[in-house]
């Protein structure tokens, strides 16, 4: 009991010394998303994938991913389109994610999810930051 209760305080203050002194983008953004102020830092911007992917979801101008759905952690959840979670279970082939996200009405015609690609609202390495987040989820 004594040395479970000196674990749990130990990790606790390992957890809370690395919040404080700032963890890096990449080691707490995969499977969620990083606080916005990580994604706006023009000194330090991100520069992993799965981070950069993470902030292109909070950026409004360009994925807004959860203006439609659901995804832990976000600003407010969308009840439009599906909960983006185990994105990986759902989508294990990489170029059908990929596919969906660039031009949806080809996977489904009629869609209302925009075609971020074919109306390049995203660039191709935004969509590919994008999907390597997607699939953290």
């Amino acid at each position: 009991m004594r040395k479970t209760a000196q674990f749990i305080l130990g990790t606790s203050a390992a957890i809370m010394i690395l919040v404080a002194g700032g963890i890096s983008p990449a080691a707490h953004a995969a499977g969620k998303l990083p606080d916005e102020k990580v994604c706006k830092d023009k000194k330090n911007p991100p520069t992993d994938a799965v981070t950069k992917g993470a902030c292109v979801i909070l950026d409004r101008r360009k994925g807004n991913c959860w203006g439609c759905h659901q995804i832990a952690g976000a600003p407010s959840a969308g009840n439009i389109a599906p909960p983006l979670v185990a994105m990986k279970a759902r989508f294990p082939d990489k170029a059908k994610l990929r596919a969906q996200v660039e031009d949806p009405d080809n996977i489904k015609p009629g869609t209302v999810m925009p075609p971020f690609g074919r109306h390049a609202i995203l660039s191709k390495q935004e969509i590919d930051d994008l999907i390597e987040f997607l699939l953290t989820l």
